[in-house]
């Protein structure tokens, strides 16, 4: 990866229903078409008003892979805001605020107190919320952008609500860029231009535009943070794209439907988060019994039960992995990041039609809820898609069977109401043409046989996705192992390591079902010092694949405090376990949301 020229960060705080979230998108969406990557993590609150809400907006010539570690810029909201964060501010950095409403605290060396007088800017405006656009225009002289291009945004943004809203939003940014032109220096490196315009867009956008891609016709769900966004986008293009979406009164309805519209036939996918995947999970068993091909997308939350609704973590794999009772063959896949998010679903309907067995991808709400910037080229809206072995037209049968015995497990699949392929479906142990055993008398023989048939899918399921690979130098002496969504944070702690002398390198994983067992023993029995990184108190992964490979972990780094991992404490659980002081490191969050 080429340095890093410009990489910038600012924060955003105030309370919900400042209009925090407007301001935050609004300059995402003039940095990406300026051609500058970005990576938004919003630390918000289950409640409309009050509270305390902080977005973390970063921009670089390069691609990002986390919000990262400071903030060069601080715009504070309200007081609270000014008394959480401004001693986090290093030499450097600008803390905007209006001094109309907020008292500044003691700035630490080098960081420059950036006050607007909000009223005389604005002629005493009631309108409180435009102290946002005030500010992102004072944002604008300070990074070298032209105002004209925020002006040309909020002229079509409020064009239908009259040209005297424009004018007072217009004038409300010009006034915050001259202030700021009068009294404070830019920053010494202006914003540059990307080689091209980038589009913006969430995790959850990305999970429902690869549905889209990969040929879903049906979609349901009960809305759950933080998987409504899924919903939310579906709902919105369902008729221009031919979906049918269903808003459903509860998880147990929304598996159901799911596996109802699957099992005519069309692709079709849910999503929700752990509390309502709990609820779903007899349903899941279901389709395995029934052999029927469907997506569930987890997007996780801090559990257990309503938990922190609106903060992340790793804390439903072994939710995911006991789903049902009994044994099935199933899909579980946790992306790597929001490219990766869209181009999985694709990926794993493929699979789950072949193999003909639910698929379970597990985000969770740093993936989902975030926004980034993406290369529109990077998705392919047009993938391959492979329906498996599914009939479709009539033809002479002598007596279908749903269920045939096959040497690899995998049995062709009729269409219901297909003339000529008659078969039963139901949530019971089956003979090979569907006929319930329990109805006919219970037959240990046909239930060992089935059973053996159903698992003698793994075999290929295994061999259908690849191992994980090890990214950086193979002979480095540390081993960071993550999942999901760590992949990113991970990454961005190699580079600060190499920079403090410590050769690392990273296996992340993203298959989880099936596990490349095998693969990952001959890798990791090679490392020098194993550490496994991941969002969850226990180590849930790290149990987990112990038990698929008998390895040992020198060491963990875990965060269960609801934020996400930064850099620099992937870095800082190094540097203490390879000093001796630990083998558990768990960072404190220092950004006091």
């Amino acid at each position: 990866m080429s340095a890093r020229k410009f990489d910038f960060a600012v924060g955003i705080g105030g309370a919900a229903g400042q209009g925090i979230e407007k301001a935050g998108s609004g300059l995402a969406g003039i940095l990406a078409r300026r051609g500058l990557h970005l990576y938004a993590y919003n630390a918000y609150q289950s409640i409309i008003r009050g509270g305390h809400i902080f977005l973390t907006l970063r921009a670089s010539d390069q691609k990002i892979y986390s919000h990262g570690d400071k903030l060069d810029l601080l715009l504070c909201l309200n007081q609270d805001t000014m008394d959480r964060h401004l001693r986090q501010m290093g030499p450097g950095s600008r803390v905007l605020y209006n001094s109309d409403a907020i008292k500044p605290g003691e700035a630490g060396p080098g960081v420059q107190l950036c006050p607007f007088p909000f009223n005389e800017l604005t002629n005493n405006n009631r309108n409180k919320i435009i102290q946002n656009t005030v500010a992102v225009g004072m944002i604008f002289h300070l990074l070298g952008l032209d105002i004209q291009i925020f002006a040309d945004v909020l002229t079509k943004q409020f064009k239908r609500k009259g040209q005297s809203v424009v004018d007072e939003n217009v004038g409300a940014a010009r006034a915050g860029y001259e202030h700021a032109k009068k009294h404070y220096q830019p920053f010494p490196d202006p914003a540059p231009a990307g080689v091209k315009p980038l589009a913006v867009t969430t995790g959850n956008q990305a999970l429902a535009m690869g549905g889209a891609a990969a040929g879903v016709k049906f979609y349901c769900a009960y809305p759950m943070s933080p998987s409504t966004g899924v919903l939310v986008w579906m709902a919105a293009n369902a008729r221009d794209l031919g979906i049918m979406v269903r808003q459903v009164e509860d998880e147990i309805g929304v598996m159901c439907m799911a596996i109802g519209a699957a099992h005519a036939g069309c692709r079709a996918m849910c999503a929700t988060s752990g509390g309502g995947f709990a609820l779903m999970t007899e349903a899941i068993g279901m389709a395995g019994m029934m052999e029927v091909p469907v997506v569930v997308i987890d997007v996780q939350r801090a559990g257990p039960s309503t938990g922190v609704p609106t903060k992340t973590e790793q804390g439903d794999l072994w939710q995911a992995l006991g789903a049902s009772q009994g044994d099935y063959p199933r899909f579980i896949v946790a992306p790597t990041g929001v490219t990766d998010a869209f181009n999985t679903v694709p990926e794993l309907f493929n699979l789950v039609d072949h193999y003909q067995c639910p698929g379970i991808v597990l985000s969770d709400l740093l993936i989902s809820e975030g926004t980034y910037t993406i290369d529109p080229g990077e998705f392919n809206f047009h993938p391959k898609i492979d329906r498996g072995e599914l009939i479709t037209e009539p033809s002479a049968t002598d007596g279908y069977k749903r269920y045939r015995f096959t040497e690899s497990g995998v049995s062709p699949r009729a269409i219901p109401g297909l003339e000529g392929y008659v078969h039963v479906v139901a949530t019971d142990e089956h003979d090979e043409d569907g006929v319930l055993i329990s109805d006919e008398y219970t037959n240990p023989h046909k239930r060992q046989a089935m059973m053996e048939k159903r698992m003698r899918k793994v075999e290929g399921m295994e061999s259908a996705v690849p191992a994980p690979k090890l990214e950086g130098a193979a002979n480095a002496d540390v081993t960071l192992v993550g999942w999901g969504s760590t992949y990113g944070v991970i990454r961005e702690a190699l580079e600060q390591l190499q920079a403090e002398g410590v050769s690392a390198n990273h296996l992340p994983i993203k298959w989880i079902v099936p596990f490349h067992g095998k693969a990952v023993t001959e890798t990791l029995k090679r490392s020098k010092r194993v550490i496994v990184v991941e969002n969850n108190y226990s180590g849930l992964f790290y149990r987990y694949m112990r038990s698929e490979t008998g390895l040992t972990a020198h060491g963990h780094i875990r965060k269960y405090d609801g934020e996400p991992f930064m850099p620099h404490h992937i870095v800082q659980g190094v540097l203490q376990q390879m000093a001796g002081k630990t083998d558990l490191y768990v960072p404190v969050h220092e950004m006091l949301v």
